[in-house]
């Protein structure tokens, strides 16, 4: 592909609006190669010899090295760059001079586990070995396997017994191989490896219980004299060390500097153009999307779209199918978690054989998944973190052909921040992952676990923490019973991992039914269930809408029937918050900035219907269901008395310039924390009774907090910073989406006032 070409034929096109506003050309790189401080096995230089691999990259060297010095590794380089050939190597070694090891790899998702199954059988295949010496055996394929929910049960207990690889997933080590550690004994002591693989995407409440997972799994291997080494993968953030630590609670050293060749990449930033110049309304991002994956199949570019969720992938799907010729329109398909597992199966195979030319997808390809070489990606919005951008714009090139990307602004204040300021994203060393594994919310049912697979004893500390106050209460609740100085589950305790939902804080879902044909259509995640399958909501499964004519709260059933409609549906909510304990405080420019626990109540109060393509909002229902309430984490500040004055001398709206400044600090805030928009949340007020004075409060939107309003207070002077250049910047005349409107405000954006927002963070920074 000639991506400057292509780019030139966008131009050109009659319908091109300028939407082009940064074009980032990142040259081709050579290869760097490493010295190893000890030989590979003879088997081994062989086996790489076979694939054409002369010599090892400079991360792969190194991180062979600290591996045979026994250390535990985490490689952080961009994707492509050949990080899974670091534990393939170092797992087939072990298995070359001892015949019991054994290894753990853990990928985020069955997909992935079965890419990299089918990846070490190939380099073990070609194994080169000697006569067996004493302690050393040839490899079979059948000693590898994944054990996963797609696992066959006749083949369970084969696996248990003989593979000397495990390949599996977060959830079946939390499900089903921790609580039954006696089946897996010959796994647990002889483990010598644990693989995690993907590091970065363990972040937030989904990466804060894989902590607890992973200390469980150390604990258990303590139990069986095994102490194994962990070796992960990541792509690059900020700080892959201390994420690597926090995440499995020991020490790590982190590889970072790429070795790796790479082709010529253009990466465009495409901003949406402007419909309305009042309003500074822009065209659909899901359009511009359908719009470039429609020219590029059309120039039979193998592409790849992004979307941030399952509705989207549905309607950019739509969108393209309605935009290409009939001969083209069987080479597109969506792929997304919720379909069956031969469905996602079936379009890998077509995208990688060629009989697909594009795929919609979640991120669930984001990940390293072979699905072939890649000519082109389109992030339809910023994902959340330079990491995942650089991760999903690294699916096309991979190889040392050229590529293209591009990322699609949408109309909030941080995608249009780095449309505007797109060296802040090209220059900054990527992001912090965070997590939270002390969450009592999320630590105490793993609490629970640890104890139904082995009673817990005080030096269990060594794992999880100081747990003494979390062990009392949960005996006091009935939970545990302290015996002889060890905590057991109580008798009316069964199998506790089934009621954890690792990749939430709630471990229950709802069932999303046809109700015309009683048929199960998906599961929803409890936490986000009232604002995706609340009546009246327009629910997409594989291209299809639905619309949700009832909630049963009690049974947890939305019930749905097809429809056929042009709009989707976007919820609108008010929040509440108290004040219950006050950890950290500080002054930044004599302004009191605040840390600590907060109590919040989240009301639904309605929801608005969108016009598909245009975004424009063809009506809004009222909607009564039961408040949600929780604690979390919280940072607050004051408003500088200076800021009072000027916007009460300039006549403008104090309140209105609270509000604003609150949405348009909660849209930037992403940039500091590795985070989705719909992690955090916040309230702005003129009074609040707990603090007598005006306020604004961005809290985490997860029960016990998880880290990203603790990093809102330890930047909070960027924060304002980047908050004030997003306002200022824009070229609205009164207020838009891109600057201080939120789609979520259950106020519909009412009062706001620009203008006292720039001044209130003028003074904030001043």
């Amino acid at each position: 592909m000639d991506a400057a070409a292509f780019l030139h034929h966008l131009v050109n096109l009659t319908d091109y609006r300028h939407q082009i506003v940064h074009i980032e050309r990142i040259p081709h790189q050579g290869a760097i190669f490493g010295k190893l401080d000890n030989p590979l096995h003879p088997g081994l230089q062989a086996c790489l010899e076979s694939l054409g691999i002369s010599a090892l990259y400079s991360h792969q060297a190194k991180a062979w090295n600290a591996i045979l010095a026994g250390k535990n590794v985490i490689i952080a380089t961009p994707s492509a760059s050949g990080k899974t050939l670091c534990y393939h190597l170092a797992t087939l070694d072990a298995f070359l001079h001892d015949k019991d090891s054994r290894a753990l790899y853990i990928f985020p998702t069955k997909a992935l586990a079965q890419d990299q199954l089918r990846s070490v059988r190939q380099i073990a295949s070609l194994l080169s070995l000697p006569a067996p010496t004493s302690r050393g055996e040839a490899i079979s394929p059948e000693a590898m396997a994944t054990f996963d929910g797609d696992t066959p049960q006749n083949e369970r207990t084969n696996i248990r017994k003989q593979a000397r690889i495990v390949l599996t997933n977060p959830d079946m080590l939390h499900l089903g191989i921790l609580p039954n550690h006696q089946s897996w004994s010959r796994l647990f002591h002889n483990l010598k490896y644990v693989v995690i693989d993907e590091t970065h995407i363990y972040r937030g409440i989904f990466g804060s219980q894989v902590a607890n997972v992973l200390r469980r799994l150390r604990r258990l291997c303590a139990f069986y004299n095994s102490n194994p080494q962990f070796i992960c993968c990541s792509a690059t953030i900020a700080n892959p060390q201390k994420h690597a630590q926090n995440l499995v609670g020991l020490p790590f050293e982190a590889i970072v500097e790429d070795g790796s060749p790479h082709g010529e990449k253009y990466f465009v930033f495409w901003n949406p153009p402007v419909i309305d110049e009042a309003k500074t309304s822009r065209r659909s991002p899901n359009s511009e999307a359908a719009s470039l994956l429609g020219e590029l199949v059309q120039k039979e570019i193998r592409s790849l779209v992004f979307a941030r969720t399952r509705k989207l992938t549905e309607l950019i799907y739509i969108y393209t199918q309605g935009q290409l010729p009939p001969p083209l329109r069987g080479k597109i398909s969506p792929y997304r978690a919720g379909y069956l597992p031969e469905d996602r199966r079936r379009i890998e195979h077509q995208f990688f054989d060629g009989e697909l030319l594009g795929l919609v997808a979640t991120t669930a390809l984001e990940l390293g998944i072979n699905i072939g070489d890649l000519e082109a990606t389109v992030l339809t919005g910023y994902p959340g973190s330079i990491a995942s951008a650089w991760q999903q714009a690294g699916r096309s090139g991979r190889s040392t052909l050229s590529s293209l990307s591009f990322l699609i602004a949408q109309e909030n204040p941080l995608d249009q921040y780095l449309m505007r300021n797109p060296d802040f994203f090209f220059s900054k060393n990527f992001d912090n992952a965070i997590i939270n594994p002390d969450n009592p919310y999320i630590l105490k049912p793993h609490l629970l676990c640890a104890a139904w697979e082995k009673p817990l004893e005080a030096k269990d500390e060594e794992f999880f923490g100081e747990i003494s106050t979390m062990l009392a209460e949960l005996e006091q609740k009935g939970r545990l019973r302290k015996h002889h100085e060890r905590w057991h589950p109580a008798p009316s305790i069964s199998y506790p991992a089934q009621d954890i939902n690792i990749r939430a804080t709630s471990g229950q879902n709802y069932a999303v039914v046809d109700g015309r044909e009683g048929r199960l259509l998906e599961t929803v995640e409890a936490s986000v269930a009232l604002f995706q399958v609340h009546p009246g909501a327009i629910y997409l499964h594989q291209g299809e809408s639905y619309l949700v004519t009832a909630l049963d709260l009690a049974r947890r059933i939305a019930w749905a029937e097809p429809r056929s409609v042009d709009y989707y549906t976007q919820t609108m909510e008010i929040n509440d918050i108290r004040v219950t304990r006050l950890l950290k405080e500080k002054d930044c420019h004599r302004v009191k900035v605040c840390f600590g626990d907060v109590d919040v109540t989240t009301k639904l109060v309605g929801f608005k219907r969108k016009k598909q393509f245009t975004e424009e909002v063809i009506g809004e229902e009222p909607l009564d269901l039961p408040p949600v309430n929780f604690p979390t984490k919280a940072l607050w500040f004051n408003l500088p008395q200076k800021a009072i004055d000027r916007i009460a001398d300039a006549g403008l709206d104090f309140h209105g310039g609270l509000h604003a400044c609150e949405h348009a600090a909660i849209g930037i805030l992403p940039l500091f924390a590795l985070c989705d928009r719909n992690d955090i949340g916040g309230v702005s007020t003129a009074f609040h009774p707990d603090t007598g004075k005006a306020q604004i409060f961005i809290y985490d939107a997860h029960p016990g907090g998880i880290g990203i309003a603790e990093k809102g207070f330890e930047a909070t002077e960027e924060l304002w910073q980047a908050a004030l250049k997003a306002v200022k910047e824009c070229p609205c005349t009164d207020g838009c989406p891109s600057c201080v409107q939120s789609p979520k405000c259950g106020n519909n954006n009412q009062p706001l006032d620009k203008e006292a927002a720039i001044v209130l963070l003028e003074e904030l920074v001043a």
